[in-house]
Formats: structure tokens, sequence, C-alpha cells
């Protein structure tokens, strides 16, 4: 049988002692650290930046489609690609065509 009665307790490890200036530079540092999280946190969720965030997701969102649709109305050189345009002005000349028939028939059936 093994006498673990008559062994002293383990000390726990001494842990080395440090010097006020580094407890300082430790709670700075801690301190830092948690001003820049709450800092952080602030500028995610006030109004104002989430009000930003969007305008500039707007914007960003804008200008692609912008240009994805200059894409498609000129070629790589900058040259009118004219099929398209006709396709278009044609698709816009019927749609108010449209919108004046019915402008006329609605005008027509309230005067009878």
């Amino acid at each position: 049988m093994s006498n673990n009665a008559s062994q002293p307790p383990s000390q726990p490890a001494a842990q080395p002692t440090r010097t006020p200036s580094q407890i300082e530079a430790d709670l700075g540092a801690t301190r830092d650290r948690l001003v820049a999280s709450v800092e952080s946190l602030i500028d995610q969720v006030h109004p104002n930046r989430i009000k930003q965030r969007q305008i500039e997701n707007v914007k960003r969102f804008a200008t692609a489609e912008l240009e994805n649709a200059k894409s498609k109305v000129f070629t790589a050189r900058g040259d009118l690609r004219v099929g398209r345009v006709a396709v278009v002005a044609a698709a816009v000349a019927g749609v108010v065509g449209f919108l004046l028939i019915i402008r006329s028939i609605v005008r027509r059936g309230r005067s009878d």
C-alpha cells in the first residue's frame, strides 16, 4: 500500500510577482481594449451610423446598376448598341401608346 497520508499537500505553483508598473500597464491595456470595444459597439448600433451605412450601400448598388445598364447600351469601346436602343425605344413607345389608349377609353367612359 502506498502511504499518501504522509506526503505533504502539494503547494500551488507560485505566480511570479509583478511590479506595480506592470500591473498598471496591464490595466491600461485592458482599459484601451474595453474602450475600443465599446466604441465599436456604439458605431455598430448608433442610428446615424446605421443610416450612413445604408446610404453607402444604396449608392454602391446604384453605381453598380448604372454601370450594368451602360454595359448593355454601349460596347466596351464606347460605341452605342443601336439594336438594343431601338428595342428599348420601341418598348417605351408601346407603353406610352398603351397608356394613351387607356386614358382615352377612361375619358370616353366618363363622358357617356
